[in-house]
């Protein structure tokens, strides 16, 4: 899955958030979202970040690795986040159905989007 898992950068800026009262994101669309002790986990754009109220403070760039990943798959999540922690640059992975996603600072974006790339390239030439 790595030497295939071409990673392309989203353009928007994205926003971690989390409410324990859903109405302050009404008429927002999150990207994701994930229900925890505490409240609801949020990923929203920059728009609806700033719209609900919720801190703008640490804006993400979303990499999607494009290969089709399975659920029980071994070892992308790892050594994405292995490569870009390597680098110095944090990362929060997020699985999806059918690809993974690595929100990293957006100041990092080009640097991360360029380790991935090269992660992926020294796979195909292993």
């Amino acid at each position: 899955m790595i030497r295939g898992m071409a990673p392309v950068l989203d353009p928007s800026t994205w926003h971690f958030g989390t409410v324990t009262d859903v109405s302050v994101i009404a008429g927002t669309s999150p990207l994701a979202t994930f229900v925890e002790e505490e409240g609801l986990s949020l990923i929203l754009s920059e728009a609806d970040a700033t719209a609900s109220g919720l801190p703008t403070d640490m804006p993400m760039a979303r990499i999607t690795l494009t290969v089709h990943s399975a659920l029980d798959g071994v070892g992308l999540t790892a050594a994405v986040a292995t490569a870009l922690a390597d680098a110095g640059i944090p990362c929060n992975m997020v699985a999806a159905f059918h690809h993974d996603h690595a929100f990293v600072p957006l100041a990092d974006a080009p640097r991360a989007l360029a380790i991935l790339k090269a992660l992926a390239d020294a796979e195909g030439a292993a």
